[in-house]
Formats: structure tokens, C-alpha cells, sequence
């Protein structure tokens, strides 16, 4: 039987080009951290190549949809044990204090009307400056949302205004808190077609559907 040749010392590589190697791999690992996973799995992309990719969206999906998933198993466990789910209503940040209110007599600027399917989710945006207000409100023809509105910074900033589950209508002034993109993220966990319409006015750029 032929045994295979154990190599030589030569031909081992050197306690230098062992550690070179470990480097180089760290290395490696260290910018695929910074540049693929973190904006693909948590929507942090310090690099801003995350954004470029279209990853940094992706993974601020991921963590919507992680969130629903905890608000889902904190209602499944109240139904569970006979307590009715309440609505949660989470205030995050303070929308307007110091900035005049959006005149409630203006007509609304825009209105946008969608039609979610049992577990489809919609994403609107609105461009706005740091300081811009806009007057907003929305509401379903049935059915409930979940929803989320927050905002992604033109320099990779990122904060949530307000979440909600199990709503059927909001409405409201947003402040934006810095430049970029400011809106509405709804998801439909009712067992009927959801048709939601929101309509807004202030001081705003463009409006897009994102999702």
C-alpha cells in the first residue's frame, strides 16, 4: 500500500506567512462585515455602499418584518391566554412641538390609494429637508395595518416616529429630523384585501412608493 509522502519542513509554510494569511482573512471578513452584512441583514451601512448595492433597503426589511414577528407572538400569546390584544401605538420621537402646525384648513396635496393583499406590504416616501413638515393622514376601507413611519437619511442616518399594529387609520404632523427619505411602511396581517389611502400636504419633494 502506498502511503502519500509527508511534506517537509520546506515545504511548510513559515510562522510569517501563516500569520500574513490570518491577517489577510481578517481583513477580508472585516469588509465583507461593514460592506454586505450589516446592510443586508440589519440596515447599518456606515460605508454607504450598502445603499449603492440596494442591500441597506433589504435589510431594513428584515427588520420590520422582525418586528412584526415580535408584535405577532406577543398577540398570539394574548389570545392564548384569553387577554385581548391591545393596539400598540409606540410614540418614538415627538413629531412637532416647536414647529407651527400644518394650517388644517390647506386642501391635501397628495393622495395615494393602494390595495394590500392579505400579508403584501407597501412602502411610501416623501423627500424632505431636516425641519420640513408635512400634514398627513391616512386610512382602510377594512381590515387593519401594521405600520411603521420612520425615515433613511441622505448621509445613512435612520429613526422610527411611530409603529403600530392592528390600525385602521393614523393621522398627524411629521417633522422630518434630518435630510432624506420620510414615510409610511404598512403590512396587511388582516385575512381580507386592505385598501389604504393617505393623503398628505406641507413642505415636501417628491412622493414614491418604495415597496
Amino acid at each position: 500500500m502506498y502511503n502519500t509522502d509527508m511534506p517537509t519542513r520546506a515545504e511548510l509554510p513559515t510562522t510569517r506567512q501563516l500569520l500574513r494569511s490570518t491577517l489577510i482573512a481578517a481583513v477580508a471578513a472585516a469588509a465583507l462585515l461593514v460592506t454586505v452584512v450589516l446592510p443586508a441583514e440589519y440596515g447599518v451601512d456606515p460605508t454607504g455602499i450598502g445603499g449603492v448595492l440596494g442591500l441597506k433597503e433589504m435589510g431594513e426589511i428584515k427588520m420590520q418584518l422582525a418586528e412584526e414577528a415580535q408584535l405577532d407572538a406577543a398577540e398570539a400569546v394574548a389570545v392564548d391566554t384569553s387577554t385581548p390584544a391591545p393596539v400598540i401605538t409606540e410614540q418614538v420621537e415627538t413629531l412637532a412641538e416647536t414647529v407651527p402646525e400644518v394650517n388644517s384648513e390647506t386642501a391635501w396635496q397628495d393622495t395615494v390609494v393602494l390595495v394590500l393583499k392579505p400579508g403584501e406590504a407597501a412602502e411610501i416616501k416623501l423627500e424632505m429637508n431636516k425641519d420640513d413638515l408635512a400634514g398627513y393622514e391616512w386610512t382602510t376601507n377594512q381590515g387593519h395595518l401594521n405600520s411603521d413611519l420612520h425615515a433613511d437619511g441622505a448621509s445613512g442616518e435612520f429613526t422610527s416616529y411611530r409603529k403600530g399594529s392592528k390600525e385602521e387609520s393614523d393621522a398627524g404632523e411629521l417633522r422630518a429630523l434630518f435630510d432624506g427619505a420620510h414615510g409610511w411602511f404598512w403590512r396587511n396581517r388582516s385575512k381580507v384585501d386592505v385598501e389604504v389611502t393617505l393623503r398628505v400636504k406641507g413642505t415636501y419633494g417628491e412622493i414614491k412608493r418604495v415597496v
